[in-house]
C-alpha cells in the first residue's frame, strides 16, 4: 500500500518551488483576462515579472470583507464581485453560499477542492466507504468532502448534519470505513451510540474540520479505536493544509502558494514569525490572487518525517482581524503598521489596550535597537494616524511575544 496521495508530495522542494513560481504568471494573467476584480486591483501589473515571492508580495491582498463588499456592491450585474473566472452553465455545476453572505462557485472536474490528498492523509483508501457528516446545505464543505472521496475511488454516505439517532442508526448499518465532519459532532454521535446501545467497530478513523481538534478530544477518540488527522480548508480556496501521521503541523496542498504576512499588512514575516495566511490558488475558474485567510499561522522548519517534502504550518493560531475598539473609536491592526512603516528602526509594534472600561490605556511597545527622539515622534505618529493618544515602550528586539498579535486587548471587563 502506498505511503503518499502521489509524487507531487515527495518532490525535491526546489524543483516544487520552481513549478509554482513557473505557474504565477500565466494565473496572473489568466486573472487579469477572466475576473474583472482583478484586472482592475492588477491593471498596472505586468503579470510576466510576477515570477517570485518578492514580485508576488507586492500585489495587493485581498481581504475577504473585501470580496463581500465587491460582491455586494455587484449582485445585480455579478453575483460573484468579479472575482469568478467561469460562469453559470456546464463549467459551473454548484454555487454555494457562506455567512455573508458570501457566494462561492464550483468548477467542474474531479476533485475541484482537492480534498482527496487530505482524505488520503488521514487513512482512507479506495474501496472503503465514509460516512460524511459535514453539511450540505448552502455551504460546500459537504460536496469539498464528497468529491475529494469520489476522488480518491471512496463511497460516501452523505448524513449531513443533526439527527443523530438517525446518522448512529446508518453507521451501524452501513459500518463505514470512518467519519467525516467535525470533531465535536463525532464525539456527540459517539456518545449518542452508547447511549442507545449501537456498537459501530468499523468506525476507525476520521478526517475532521471547521473546528478546532484538540489534543483531549483526539485521545478521547483513540481511547474509541477512532485515528482522527485534521485538514485545514475554506469555503473559497479548498484545501490549504492537511495533517499527517506525523501529527507535526499541517502540510501544505500542492495547488497554492502560501506566505505569511504581519497582520493588517500584506508584508511577510521572517520564517518561524506568526502572522495572517495568505493564498494564492492555481485554480483557474476561481483564480485567488493574494487572499487573505484572516487566519494566523507560521511555518515550521523542516520537512514532515513522513517523507511530504512540502512547507508546513502550525495550523490555526487565531484570528488576525484584531481590530478593537478604544474610547469610542476603532483601531486596526492597517494602523499600527502604519505607524511601524514611518520609522525605520521600528522591527516590531504591538499596541496594548488595557485598564477597566470606559477607562481605556493604550501602550504601543516597540522593538527598536534606537532611542533619540523615538518615543515623542512615535507618539505624535500614533495620535496622527489613529486619534487617539498613547505611551510609547521602547523594548529590546525579539522581546515581543510571537503570536501574531499586533493589537493586544488587556482590558478587565470584570
Amino acid at each position: 500500500m502506498r505511503n503518499h496521495f502521489d509524487s507531487l508530495e515527495t518532490r525535491d522542494p526546489v524543483q516544487r518551488e520552481a513549478a509554482l513560481l513557473a505557474a504565477l504568471p500565466s494565473q496572473v494573467a489568466h486573472a487579469k483576462a477572466k475576473a474583472s476584480a482583478f484586472a482592475k486591483s492588477l491593471q498596472s501589473v505586468d503579470a510576466a515579472i510576477v515570477s517570485s515571492r518578492t514580485a508576488l508580495a507586492k500585489l495587493p491582498v485581498i481581504r475577504k470583507h473585501e470580496l463581500l463588499e465587491q460582491q455586494q456592491a455587484q449582485r445585480d450585474s455579478d453575483i460573484f464581485g468579479g472575482f469568478s473566472a467561469i460562469r453559470y452553465g456546464r463549467e459551473m455545476p454548484r454555487i454555494f453560499a457562506s455567512p455573508g453572505t458570501i457566494y462561492e462557485p464550483e468548477g467542474a472536474g474531479a476533485d475541484y477542492w482537492r480534498m482527496a490528498r487530505a482524505i488520503f492523509a488521514a487513512g482512507f483508501r479506495e474501496g472503503e466507504l465514509i460516512h460524511n457528516c459535514f453539511s450540505y446545505h448552502f455551504t460546500p464543505a459537504g460536496s469539498m468532502m464528497e468529491t475529494g472521496a469520489h476522488a480518491l475511488g471512496c463511497t460516501v454516505f452523505a448524513g449531513g448534519i443533526g439527527q443523530t439517532e438517525l446518522q448512529v442508526q446508518a453507521m451501524a448499518q452501513l459500518k463505514p470505513a470512518g467519519y467525516i465532519g467535525t470533531p465535536s459532532f463525532l464525539k456527540i454521535l459517539l456518545e449518542k451510540a452508547t447511549e442507545l446501545g449501537f456498537v459501530l467497530p468499523t468506525v476507525r478513523k476520521a478526517l475532521v474540520s471547521g473546528e478546532a481538534f484538540p489534543p483531549s478530544l483526539r485521545d478521547w477518540l483513540a481511547e474509541r479505536g477512532i485515528t482522527g488527522y485534521q485538514c485545514y480548508a475554506t469555503a473559497d480556496l479548498g484545501l490549504i493544509a492537511y495533517e499527517t501521521s506525523a501529527r507535526e503541523g499541517l502540510v501544505l496542498d500542492e495547488g497554492v502558494i502560501v506566505e505569511i504576512v504581519r497582520p493588517g499588512t500584506g508584508d511577510p514575516v521572517p520564517e518561524g514569525e506568526v502572522g495572517e495566511l495568505v493564498v494564492t490558488t492555481l485554480n483557474p475558474n476561481y483564480p485567488l490572487i493574494r487572499f487573505g485567510t484572516g487566519d494566523l499561522s507560521a511555518v515550521l522548519p523542516g520537512t514532515c518525517p513522513t517523507g511530504r517534502t512540502n512547507i508546513r504550518i502550525k495550523g490555526w493560531m487565531g484570528r488576525a482581524d484584531q481590530t478593537t475598539k478604544v474610547r469610542g473609536m476603532f483601531v486596526h491592526p492597517s494602523q499600527v503598521a502604519e505607524v511601524a512603516k514611518r520609522f525605520p528602526a521600528i522591527k516590531r509594534a504591538r499596541l496594548v489596550v488595557s485598564g477597566e472600561m470606559a477607562n481605556d490605556q493604550l501602550t504601543l511597545q516597540v522593538e527598536t535597537l534606537e532611542a533619540a527622539g523615538l518615543v515623542e515622534k512615535i507618539s505624535e505618529a500614533v495620535r496622527d494616524v489613529t486619534k487617539l493618544r498613547a505611551n510609547v515602550d521602547l523594548v529590546a528586539i525579539g522581546s515581543l511575544p510571537n503570536d501574531g498579535k499586533v493589537i493586544e486587548d488587556a482590558r478587565s471587563y470584570q
